[in-house]
């Protein structure tokens, strides 16, 4: 049962653009008159107004790279941010558009991987892993540990280590390249439709190229957008067909990557709605223009061809989106031309990212659709869940695949004014490799056991009982003791299975305030404030839309934050006795007059509290009453003895040698005045994970006493350091 916690603690920071007008770059000029200014002419001002003089700020670029890079990149674009200046705001003159900074440049500029955002202003909060890892990057110079984010759940599938006898989604590469070609007809569209109507005439499936003119005669298509091109080959026909029509358009275009045996995770269209615009006799004279745009617009937004603004790519999505004939598809197509960059919300993905992932996807434009700014926000959204370990998928592709795997039902069908292909063909057979794990997998007090806890079984039901009678629970003791590990699996026994949608992790931290978890103005993607909920609020909205259905919201280390002041007067909405209607109460920022929020009965808290943390103030009497408290103590015995002979195959010596050391030094904290039990050491420094096998058990045991609990000595005495060096020199002696 593990545990670790890297938060830094820092003021949120943040990283803003220096281009005006595309590659007109400001950064000389800001470091030279110590100033930042937004040269947007109405977006980002209250985020700007909203930055603090003492905030620390950075200037970046956003773009992407596939060659000179410092690991195998495997031939895909890698997202890069150029670090070029960092400093401290002096002041803020208010007007949403100058800063007065304190700048150091680098030059060359810093570059960091992966975890990067293109637009103007960023506002990055510390308190998850890869924030943490920049904020420390741009601000206290120190270096990115790149294997760890290529590892991480969100990039291992394209960066990680590891042979990969069959990579998934391969087929990305042959769409990616598709569209880098289709960019060369953009003005040279009569070729592309010639070229089309070739390849009809030597294969099946593309009867579908036949326009209705305002003069009541039908015949052949003369323009096309780049969307329905690359959807030729991604209806509902047959596998053969899709292949051999893909085929012909990649030589036709000089398409180099080969044509993909599978296309798991690829959305098709509907064979009654496969164009992405109008009949001639009904569409505007610049929609296939329109298209287009958005085509190059979306292209440059993933490759960040151009400066860190996304309002291009707003205008033209918006503009296109209200075009008859577009519709959600138009969310399909930027998939295809770019898919680990943007995410399809088709029939399929908007039901499970609503309904599974429980991440709301607003509709603010024509017919109850997507903005531009609704969809980026979604996806950003998506982008930070996907670096989780424990959310359900971890790309767009994967979200993709597993949402048409999840959802059976037929597609929905709200785009009314598409235009009804002719001569379709019968749809193909869906997918049929096996959902996502983390779905609806059935789990229980039987699994917590099997995972590797050290606690009896009678022991873990007597803490969900009191979980299911108080409806919230604290897990305190010793660092080490498995705390989270523990608390996110309790979660899963309570629901009787393994889902993210009904159980939501969230680590506080000094600086988050209520805005953050219950409520407040935030900024969009449109750099205006908007009133959000945070993960609390979105929680009890879950909760009370499926009211027979369990949900957890899990809080690690509970004390790093203050509670009274980041719950608010839902403190008192957490009682047990408090959960109906009738108890409801209004919130600091309301929606409406008259909005009342309650938090219902089928909603569950448990809490972890580092009790061995000296920098941390005891959590108050109210917050007290509203929980149960759990102790749990380090456990060195039977089950843990036999997890590292049978599980890791440690040597029975090996394992009583460690058994004694550490049960040795347990007591010598215990005793100490200035310790006490609370300091012991938590079994889950010596418990190896499953899966990892461990070669030398003798070499092993000194990395971790060296790396991990040397350190946490030298912390305990920090006011007698030759006290804890023969601590550690103890443990080791005779390793």
């Amino acid at each position: 049962m593990g545990e670790r916690n890297d938060g830094l603690g820092a003021k949120a920071c943040w990283f803003v653009g220096s281009s005006f007008g595309g590659s007109n770059d400001q950064t000389k000029r800001f470091i030279e008159e110590g100033i930042w200014e937004n040269g947007c002419k109405d977006r980002y001002l209250e985020l700007v107004r909203s930055i603090q003089p003492g905030d620390r700020i950075a200037i970046k670029s956003s773009y992407t790279r596939k060659h000179g890079l410092p690991f195998d990149n495997r031939g895909h674009s890698v997202s890069v941010l150029g670090i070029k200046a960092a400093g401290t705001v002096q002041e803020n003159l208010g007007d949403g558009r100058k800063l007065k900074v304190d700048w150091t440049p680098f030059d060359p500029p810093r570059e960091w991987y992966f975890y990067t955002y293109q637009g103007t202003v960023w506002n990055v909060s510390p308190g998850e892993w890869p924030a943490d890892a920049l904020i420390a990057f741009a601000f206290e110079n120190q270096q990115q540990d790149i294997d760890r984010f290529r590892n991480s759940a969100s990039y291992r599938e394209r960066f990680g280590d590891g042979v990969q006898t069959k990579q998934r989604f391969a087929w990305t590469r042959f769409f990616e390249e598709v569209a880098d070609k289709l960019c060369e007809f953009k003005d040279n569209r009569p070729k592309l439709i010639a070229g089309l109507h070739q390849i009809a005439s030597r294969v099946n499936g593309l009867s579908i190229l036949n326009d209705q003119f305002s003069d009541g005669t039908i015949g052949p298509l003369r323009d096309i957008c780049p969307f329905t091109t690359m959807g030729v080959f991604n209806r509902g026909i047959t596998m053969e067909n899709r292949r051999a029509i893909a085929g012909e358009l990649a030589s036709f275009l000089s398409v180099a990557e080969p044509v993909p045996d599978s296309f798991e995770g690829v959305p098709i269209l509907n064979n009654q709605n496969s164009w992405f615009f109008g009949y001639d006799r009904r569409r505007q004279h610049d929609d296939i223009d329109a298209l287009w745009k958005i085509f190059t617009e979306a292209i440059q937004l993933a490759d960040a061809k151009h400066s860190d603004e996304r309002e291009s790519f707003v205008t033209a999505y918006d503009d296109t989106a209200r075009r008859r004939g577009v519709g959600w598809n138009l969310t399909m197509g930027l998939f295809w031309i770019r898919p680990w960059a943007f995410m399809t919300l088709d029939g399929k993905a908007k039901p499970y990212i609503e309904n599974e992932l429980g991440i709301r996807i607003d509709r603010n434009g024509p017919k109850r659709r997507c903005t531009a700014d609704d969809y980026l926000g979604v996806l950003d959204k998506l982008k930070t869940r996907f670096l989780e370990e424990t959310f359900p998928v971890h790309s767009f592709p994967e979200l993709s695949h597993v949402a048409w795997l999840h959802n059976d039902e037929d597609d929905e069908s709200d785009d009314e004014d598409g235009e009804v292909a002719q001569q379709v063909e019968t749809v193909t057979t869906r997918p049929t490799s096996p959902p996502h794990e983390a779905i609806g997998v059935p789990y229980s007090l039987d699994d917590i056991v099997s995972d590797g806890c050290f606690l009896s079984r009678s022991k873990l039901e007597e803490i969900l009982d009191r979980l299911r009678i108080k409806k919230n629970l604290i897990l305190q003791g010793p660092p080490g003791t498995g705390k989270t590990w523990l608390a996110k699996r309790l979660g899963y026994a309570l629901l009787g299975q393994q889902s993210i949608a009904r159980m939501r992790a969230v680590q506080f931290h000094p600086n988050l305030s209520y805005e953050d978890f219950v409520r407040g103005w935030r900024p969009g993607s449109n750099g205006k404030l908007s009133m959000v909920d945070g993960p609390f609020m979105e929680m009890i909205a879950a909760a009370s839309g499926r009211p027979d259905d369990k949900h957890v919201v899990v809080i690690e280390e509970i004390n790093r934050g203050n509670p009274a002041q980041v719950f608010g007067e839902l403190l008192t909405l957490l009682e047990a006795d408090k959960r109906s209607p009738s108890a409801s109460l209004e919130l600091c920022y309301r929606r409406h007059d008259g909005e009342r929020v309650f938090v219902p009965e089928n909603l569950f808290v448990i809490g972890t509290m580092n009790i061995a943390d000296r920098s941390l103030a005891l959590v108050d009497l109210a917050l007290r009453r509203r929980f149960s408290f759990i102790d749990l103590d380090p456990v060195f015995d039977q089950p843990w003895r036999n997890w590292l002979t049978v599980k890791c195959e440690i040597a029975t010596d090996v394992v009583g040698e460690i058994e004694s050391r550490i049960k040795a030094m347990n007591e010598e904290i215990a005793a100490d005045r200035s310790l006490g039990p609370q300091f012991r050491i938590g079994h889950s420094y010596l418990t190896p994970p499953l899966g990892k096998p461990i070669r030398d058990a003798r070499v092993w045991y000194r990395q971790v006493v060296e790396t991990e609990i040397g350190p946490l000595l030298e912390e305990y005495w920090f006011d007698a350091v030759e006290k804890a060096h023969k601590a550690r020199a103890k443990l080791l002696e005779g390793f």
